[in-house]
């Protein structure tokens, strides 16, 4: 058990990620629990926050490594491989830590402060409704899905801010302690069933203006905290950023299942064909050879996608549309591979890879999970992408 404080000194990304496989085979022997108690076991938080892996694209002005959004996929791949409900809730606490950095100063000592390790927990879509008051907002709504919310002391909610007749006048994200939010234990599902990804309810919160990114001036770079930092890092295309850092986990998740068919198949003889090897069978060749490749092409969308977001903050945030719609498909698609082969490795498993003990079926729930998720949807994303290659308006602002 790692009990060790989180280095003080940045540590070097190597350091991080021989740290995340070691953790992985823990996390792994922990995923039965982590999927029965329905978020992560304490132990796990307790292990990645002492091993500074939450602390990855923290802004080092509060304490945090301020690393790149390659070295989020890179430790986010290794965790996941391990258990996919961690290594989720680790990408996306890790880009909550980042979306923090866009806020203004005084926001990110109120978090950071007393505790450098403080986890928030964040559901963007504007689900809530905001009204301006004297000293800033009040705020109202109900918001599923907040994965992490369990183990972290802050929340980013998105919400719609509306004038005295009920006209929308701005969108954006408030910040506000995890005391003052209901937090509903409702989370019952198939996959990442270890993400405690509850609803959280605000009724009549109070929140102070400088807790507040407005998205309209988000999307154009314009956040009170990006010039807060050394480096470029948050001055980074926000819509962009945060649809990567959704796919990491599905690349480490495919990329375990597929060691765990390998290891699987080592013993394994078909009946069907009077008992002929299965690791022998040019089938078995093949469906690792591909699940493998469409992995590969996943990881190399995602880190393309990554070096195109630090190109875009090194010129102030500007990108142009087409290359912010292909990042969202990009996403879609790193994804969907990852789903294709988790499919094609749970299905060669036969009958007993249905067993609760054989791992590939959590690998194959959680990534369907995945590719579940609203920014994820490959055909909304491939209408979204085909409209702009055609010179259409894309026909969404989430970009």
């Amino acid at each position: 058990m790692n009990t060790q404080p989180a280095p003080s000194a940045p540590p070097d990304l190597s350091t991080l990620l021989a740290a995340a496989r070691d953790l992985a085979p823990v996390f792994r022997e922990r995923a039965a629990e982590t999927e029965a108690l329905r978020r992560l076991p304490d132990q796990n938080v307790a292990d990645l926050k002492a091993a500074g892996l939450f602390r990855v694209i923290q802004p080092e002005r509060c304490d945090g490594w301020q690393m790149d959004f390659h070295a989020h996929l890179d430790v986010v791949e290794e965790v996941a491989a391990g258990c996919g409900s961690t290594g989720w809730c680790l990408g996306v606490l890790q880009i909550h830590s980042w979306l923090v950095g866009l806020l203004g100063e005084q926001a990110q000592e109120d978090i950071y402060r007393d505790d450098p390790d403080a986890l928030i927990a964040a559901v963007l879509n504007p689900r809530g409704t905001a009204r301006q008051t004297d000293n800033g907002y009040t705020l109202q709504g109900f918001w599923p899905f907040g994965s992490g919310s369990e183990h972290s002391s802050w929340l980013v909610l998105g919400a719609q801010v509306l004038d005295a007749d009920d006209e929308v006048v701005d969108e954006g994200c408030f910040a506000v302690p995890a005391s003052d939010i209901e937090i509903r234990d409702d989370w019952h599902v198939v996959g990442l069933r270890g993400t405690g990804s509850c609803s959280m309810v605000a009724k009549g919160v109070a929140v102070p203006t400088y807790r507040y990114i407005s998205f309209v001036e988000g999307r154009r770079g314009l956040t009170p905290g990006a010039d807060l930092h050394d480096g470029t890092l948050f001055r980074a295309p926000l819509s962009p950023a945060l649809a990567i850092a959704l796919c990491g986990p599905a690349v480490g998740i495919a990329e375990g299942a597929i060691r765990d068919f390998a290891a699987y198949v080592q013993e394994r003889r078909n009946p069907q064909l009077r008992g002929a090897s299965q690791i022998d069978s040019p089938i078995t060749h093949q469906v690792v050879a591909e699940a493998k490749g469409r992995v590969d092409a996943a990881r190399v969308l995602l880190h393309r996608a990554a070096d195109d977001i630090h190109q875009a903050a090194e010129q102030g945030g500007d990108m142009p549309q087409e290359v912010r719609a292909r990042i969202r498909m990009d996403s879609a698609y790193a994804v969907r591979l990852c789903m294709e082969a988790g499919e094609e490795v749970f299905l060669a498993c036969g009958g007993s890879g249905l067993s609760e003990k054989n791992p590939i079926q959590r690998a194959w729930r959680d990534l369907h999970a995945i590719n579940q998720h609203a920014l994820l949807q490959l055909s909304t994303n491939a209408e979204i992408y085909g409209r702009t290659l055609l010179g259409l308006e894309p026909g969404t602002d989430i970009l």
